[in-house]
């Protein structure tokens, strides 16, 4: 074999033209579907100046908004956190009876829409259903309330940083826990110095999709905050109401908010992934770096 470099073949065979195609009509759908959309709502928001857009962000009910808006999302994220790192960790590194089980329920929040998911919550704490009237009864509201809010927030977030992780920890295998286990290692030492340094980025991204998830659900918030103004409603629900009340500007203003949100998780999961392909790259490159010197 000689030594010069060989050329790796070409992965893709297409004509040029068919791939300049793709990219044009990938670029155009982006714009038309996603650019186009978001600066529309920057444009509408500071339409009569900055003066009007900042009035419409202190006003009362909007200040409501974005207070319970994050509350929410600051209750709802952690619990998810400690749920979606327990489920995890036991669907990839432990076998028992009904894993399958919990690996469909995890799933349930993708295959039910979330204003069902706010009907079942009616169903079961509003004052006709279930345990309606004993709440009642202890003076305990849940329904059009914030204990709702969080409710429907966390059952529509909580498949987000389990299904980030379950395949992670699935592909690490269990032989770093086993290892730390020979050597005397607790579950708690062995999680916080072998697992969870290996999961970190991937925890983080999942973190970064359920916040972003918690801080913009409308439909299953909607059926059971009750619209409440100045209490009950989160940003998507003050912007309904703002835009059904002809107030574009105070409605867009909230909304470019959101979309400010959703750039900053879009730079963050760039970021991830980009630390994480580092990363990797990085291991590539040491494996036949240590091979040649060994």
């Amino acid at each position: 074999m000689g030594t010069g470099t060989a050329v790796a073949p070409r992965a893709i065979g297409e004509p040029a033209v068919v791939r300049w195609i793709l990219i044009v009509t990938a670029l155009c759908f982006l714009g038309l579907f996603l650019v186009v959309p978001l600066a529309a709502i920057f444009v509408q928001a500071l339409e009569k100046g900055i003066g009007v857009y900042l009035v419409s962000l202190h006003e009362a009910d909007a200040l409501a908004a974005i207070r319970l808006t994050l509350l929410t999302a600051a209750i709802a994220v952690p619990l998810n956190l400690v749920f979606g790192v327990a489920a995890a960790w036991a669907i990839a590194k432990f076998e028992f009876v009904g894993k399958s089980v919990l690996i469909t329920l995890i799933d349930l929040p993708f295959a039910v829409s979330p204003v069902i998911s706010g009907l079942i919550y009616v169903l079961l704490f509003g004052l006709q259903g279930w345990l309606g009237p004993w709440l009642a009864a202890q003076d305990i509201k849940i329904i059009f309330a914030v204990p709702g809010i969080v409710l429907a927030t966390i059952f529509v977030t909580f498949p987000f940083i389990a299904r980030e992780l379950i395949p992670l920890m699935q592909a690490q295998g269990t032989e770093e826990e086993q290892a730390a286990r020979v050597l005397g290692a607790s579950g708690w030492q062995m999680f916080f110095r072998v697992t969870l340094p290996n999961i970190k980025w991937g925890l983080l991204y999942g973190v970064i999709l359920c916040n972003a998830r918690a801080m913009g659900e409308f439909g299953a918030v909607s059926v059971v905050s009750g619209h409440i103004r100045g209490l009950t409603n989160t940003m998507p629900l003050h912007v309904e109401i703002l835009y059904n009340e002809y107030n574009f500007v105070a409605a867009f203003a909230v909304a470019s908010l959101l979309a400010m949100l959703a750039l900053v998780t879009l730079a963050a999961k760039s970021a991830v992934e980009w630390r994480v392909a580092r990363q990797l790259r990085a291991a590539q490159s040491a494996g036949p770096e240590e091979g040649r010197k060994s």
